[in-house]
C-alpha cells in the first residue's frame, strides 16, 4: 500500500499530508499553547510549531496517527526551543549591557501589585524553563522529564530547584522593593502635614 492514495486511491493527497492537516486542525491551538509556555513568546511559539511540523514531516512519513504525530511534534518543539536557547546563552550573559529605554510606570494600584511571572520565566535558562514547563504545565514526573530531556533525574531536580529558587528570590525582592518605595512616600506626606 505505502502511499495508498497516490497509487490509484480515490484521493490524490498522500496519507501523511492528511495527518498533518488533521493535526493542525484538531490540535494546532494546543500545540501553539504548549510552544508558548515553553518559549514565553507568542511569535516564537508560532515559529516553534512551524519548525517542529517541518522537522517532523520534512521527509515523507507514513504510519502516523494524529496522536502519535502530536507527540513527535511536541518533542520537536521542545528540542527546537532548547537548541535556540543554547545559541542565545551567550547573548543572555551580555544582554544586561544593552541600553533599555525607560518606561513610565503605571499609577494603577492593580498594575503595581501584579506579579509578572512571564518576566520571571524569561530570566531562567532554557533547561530550567523547560523543566518547569514540563513539570507544572505538562504535569510530568521527574523521571519522565529526565527521559524526555535525556538528563538524569538528579539534574532535573537541580534545574527545578534552581528555577524555583530564582523565581522566589526575584519575586520576594520585588515585593521588598515595592514596600520600600511606598514607605518613604508615606513618611514624606506625614512630614508635610506636620510642617503646616
Amino acid at each position: 500500500m505505502g502511499q495508498g492514495s497516490v497509487n490509484g486511491g480515490s484521493s490524490s493527497v498522500p496519507r501523511w499530508e492528511k495527518v498533518v492537516e488533521r493535526l493542525v486542525a484538531e490540535r494546532g491551538e494546543a500545540l501553539t499553547r504548549y510552544a508558548y509556555f515553553v518559549s514565553g513568546n507568542q511569535d516564537d511559539a508560532a515559529d516553534l510549531v512551524q519548525d517542529a511540523l517541518v522537522k517532523t514531516f520534512g521527509r515523507l512519513r507514513n504510519g502516523f496517527s494524529v496522536a502519535s504525530a502530536e507527540a513527535y511534534v511536541r518533542r520537536a518543539i521542545l528540542n527546537t526551543y532548547l537548541d535556540r536557547g543554547r545559541r542565545t546563552t551567550r547573548w543572555r550573559r551580555i544582554a544586561h549591557l544593552e541600553a533599555v529605554p525607560e518606561i513610565e510606570d503605571s499609577t494603577a494600584e492593580a498594575t503595581d501589585s501584579r506579579i509578572d511571572l512571564h518576566e520571571e520565566l524569561q530570566k531562567l535558562t532554557p533547561r530550567e524553563r523547560a523543566c518547569l514547563v514540563l513539570r507544572y504545565y505538562e504535569d510530568m514526573k521527574v523521571d519522565d522529564i529526565a527521559e524526555t530531556l535525556e538528563l538524569s533525574p538528579g539534574a532535573v531536580k537541580r534545574y527545578l530547584s534552581d528555577a524555583l529558587s530564582k523565581m522566589a528570590s526575584h519575586l520576594s525582592r520585588g515585593e521588598l522593593a515595592e514596600e520600600k518605595s511606598t514607605a518613604p512616600h508615606r513618611d514624606k506626606t506625614r512630614g508635610a502635614r506636620n510642617a503646616r
